[in-house]
């Protein structure tokens, strides 16, 4: 297979440290692309310099930080779109640093779908998350709760269902089994204690044959699904960091190419301390190799 594009994410992070224990552990063909000041990257390893002077200060929020992240997308994605490495896997990267560094967009899933020219979340892309026992999408992702319960909407559900299941047949090879979960408990319990089901309910009435619910979210991630359509962020994080923290991978579905991550930040307590855990990046590399193929 050709390589994977591998960016090490925020300088001042736990990246260069997992990317590098984990590629120590596994033979996957990789380019990694960060700045050699702030990161030693073993002789073996192809690595793509973007620059920066000076050592580290692990922990720290610095526009130069953000830039070189920023930078190291840049030339990663190049590299895919040039077709030199088969797809994306990104170390954790840092709002406050991107932005101090001029990003508009609060991470990775935005940034790269608008250089993809992709517009509307849930209608052109949307951030998955996959484990062993289930997987998740999200209808809405870093907003406030009570704004995310404000916009669920009828047409967002039914695009993002219909996004899942061709997005995840692209992936798997067959249609996946698509659960909507209820925001309010018991799934409202026939209004009693909200209507949010309904606009749910008639927004499953259009999605498809492979799409059920409102399902109780307390019950709806024990495993009877292929993934479930989350009404907001923590509903679907929770129950997955909880079960598969170490086998898990965050996916921007919608690209041209396969982009994966781990689903942790950038860990600026620990950074530098040489005692992160490379599991969920090695178990990201894995997965992005095993799956590269469908997006060739």
């Amino acid at each position: 297979m050709k390589p994977l594009a591998i960016t090490l994410g925020d300088p001042a992070g736990i990246g260069a440290e997992i990317v590098f224990k984990a590629l120590r552990d596994v033979e996957v063909p990789a380019i990694v692309f960060g700045s050699r000041a702030f990161a030693q990257p073993p002789a073996n390893i192809e690595f793509v310099d973007v620059g920066g002077n000076g050592s580290v200060r692990y922990g720290a929020i610095d526009a130069e930080y953000g830039r070189i992240a920023l930078a190291s997308i840049d030339a990663a994605l190049e590299c895919v779109a040039n077709g030199r490495c088969s797809a994306l896997v990104t170390a954790p990267i840092h709002k406050q640093a991107i932005a101090a560094a001029g990003c508009p967009f609060p991470g990775h899933t935005e940034l790269l779908a608008t250089k993809a020219g992709l517009t509307k979340y849930a209608h052109d892309f949307a951030m998955y998350f996959e484990s062993p026992r289930i997987g998740a999408v999200l209808l809405s992702v870093h907003v406030p709760l009570r704004e995310a319960i404000e916009r669920i909407d009828e047409d967002d559900i039914v695009a993002l269902a219909r996004l899942t299941d061709r997005e995840l047949n692209r992936l798997h090879g067959k249609r996946p089994r698509i659960a909507v979960a209820a925001v309010n408990p018991h799934a409202g319990e026939g209004g009693r204690f909200g209507d949010e089901e309904e606009i749910i309910r008639r927004a499953v009435g259009r999605a498809g044959d492979n799409v059920s619910g409102p399902h109780p979210a307390d019950t709806v991630f024990r495993g009877q699904y292929d993934v479930v359509l989350a009404m907001y962020h923590d509903q679907a994080l929770i129950p997955i960091k909880t079960m598969a923290f170490e086998q898990s991978v965050n996916v921007t579905l919608g690209l041209p190419y396969l982009r994966v991550s781990v689903d942790h930040g950038t860990a600026f307590d620990i950074a530098g301390k040489d005692i992160a855990d490379a599991a969920p990046m090695r178990y990201a590399i894995e997965w992005a190799a095993r799956h590269a193929e469908r997006f060739a």
